[in-house]
């Protein structure tokens, strides 16, 4: 009997944890697709351009600015709802380390019906779908919705607080 391995994620695919990336999608789907996306990205403005470094630290009260080694929701700036000493703190950081940096218009996520305290209330969230490749690509049915437990957070990485809710696709037939 052969034995088999299958890997998820295949080495190299942590390329895309660096979010400088999410700047260069669009191009990303011309060059590889020969066509224009489908849906809009965010805009993500390069703090290593000087250009949008301008932009960001003028309109850094209304971005997010992320660091773009970062995961878990850990070192942002959160614009709308930082202080003006946190966003003076920021202006400082992405000018000593700009690669470091990223910024991107705060989305109003959308919110769920959320079992709180034995109450129902609503709570952020986000959607993760995902992709599976081999002969074909395609979208599973459902993927990882993730939730905001704190009260107004727009926050849903579980090492903040965050949770999960079940996800379901309802097949209506072809």
């Amino acid at each position: 009997k052969a034995k088999k391995i299958s890997i998820a994620n295949s080495p190299g695919s942590g390329v895309a944890d660096d979010k400088l990336i999410y700047s260069f999608v669009p191009e990303i789907i011309k060059y590889y697709c020969k066509e224009e996306p489908i849906l809009p990205s965010v805009p993500t403005y390069k703090c290593s351009d000087p250009d949008e470094l301008k932009i960001v630290k003028r309109n850094i009260k209304n971005l997010v600015v992320k660091p773009t080694d970062g995961a878990g929701g850990k070192g942002l700036l959160i614009g709308p709802n930082s202080t003006t000493t946190e966003r003076t703190k920021f202006k400082r950081l992405i000018s000593q380390s700009p690669r470091k940096y990223i910024a991107q218009p705060t989305l109003k996520l959308s919110t769920s019906p959320t079992y709180i305290d034995n109450q129902i209330k609503p709570r952020h969230l986000d959607l993760r779908p995902f992709i599976l490749t081999g002969s074909e690509s395609w979208v599973t049915p459902g993927g990882l919705t993730r939730v905001a437990l704190k009260e107004g957070s727009l926050v849903v990485n579980s090492s903040q607080g965050g949770g999960s809710k079940d996800t379901w696709i309802v097949d209506e037939g072809t």
